[in-house]
């Protein structure tokens, strides 16, 4: 038996559906893990002003951030390499090969070529400065929710076995 089908702007081809161009997108659930109550909430603000990003969770311990995620399933995590009770890595690590398709933006005031390293190899799709990148995070957000990225992709390497 076929479920009757409300009437929509929709099209419907063969099984597939195709969205009318009057319909939205789901919008893109981030995750935010910072430990600085201040700059979690400056990043939260950011992320509440973007059209088509909705904020899912935040997080400020190792612990707290892996299980968020986990929980939260977000398209996107905004994440603090160093967190009071660890490493951001670690929770990269962690929640990465489960999601490969999750964006990561690591926003760090240790931004040395090692962590860069290590964080893009580990799979961020992006490594920012605190210092001097913060502003960025709104315009690589953005350029998530409608499917554009601020860097090419082959700057983006995935992980091939889990790390310990």
């Amino acid at each position: 038996m076929v479920a009757a089908r409300q009437k929509t702007n929709n099209t419907f081809f063969g099984n597939r559906h195709i969205m009318d161009s009057t319909q939205q997108a789901a919008p893109l659930t981030v995750f935010l893990v910072e430990d600085s109550l201040a700059i979690r909430a400056r990043l939260a603000e950011t992320i509440r002003g973007i059209e088509g990003a909705e904020l899912v969770g935040e997080a400020g311990t190792v612990g707290e951030a892996i299980e968020g995620i986990r929980s939260t399933h977000p398209g996107a995590v905004i994440l603090d390499l160093q967190l009071e009770d660890g490493s951001g890595l670690e929770v990269l690590r962690a929640v990465r090969l489960a999601s490969p398709a999750l964006h990561v933006a690591v926003l760090t005031n240790y931004a040395t070529d090692q962590h860069r390293r290590a964080c893009m190899n580990a799979g961020a799709e992006f490594f920012l400065d605190k210092s001097s990148e913060f502003p960025r995070i709104r315009e690589i957000v953005n350029g998530w929710t409608t499917g554009m990225t601020a860097q090419p992709p082959a700057t983006r390497k995935m992980p091939t076995h889990p790390s310990k």
